[in-house]
């Protein structure tokens, strides 16, 4: 008899500071496996190099597989919002691809960066600012 395999929810944060990739089940609930850019380096200004967005993503790869996930739906946002970035940052992509290389299946990559529709007034003043 064949094995069921498990699908869960990636979800990846990728701002320009740092690369978060957070496994969830289908619902949402239980946390299944957790990384991010900053626990793979040292230096604070790597955290958001595809290098440790890529150990990261295999490292979550792994405890993911251990716990029976072979199949993911991708969750991509950006910091979005107001002030935020409206694009990932550099850790997006080498992430996905570690998690493919990795052995899991993708089922679906959506986006689901914030974005502001009106809202409220952004800083900067009248005549924006100066630099």
């Amino acid at each position: 008899m064949a094995k069921k395999s498990k699908i869960g929810i990636a979800r990846i944060y990728a701002s320009y500071n740092n690369t978060i990739i957070h496994i969830t089940d289908l619902t949402g609930s239980e946390t299944i496996a957790f990384g991010s850019g900053g626990q793979m380096v040292r230096a604070d200004r790597l955290k958001s190099s595809s290098t440790a967005a890529m150990r990261a993503a295999k490292k979550v790869a792994s405890e993911a597989k251990e716990k029976g996930v072979t199949k993911l739906y991708i969750k991509i946002r950006a910091q979005g919002g107001h002030n935020g970035a409206r694009y990932p940052g550099p850790g997006a992509q080498p992430a996905i691809r570690a998690l493919t290389r990795a052995g899991m299946r993708i089922l679906e990559i959506d986006d689901v960066t914030p974005i502001p529709h009106g809202g409220c007034r952004k800083k900067g003043g009248r005549r924006g600012r100066r630099v």
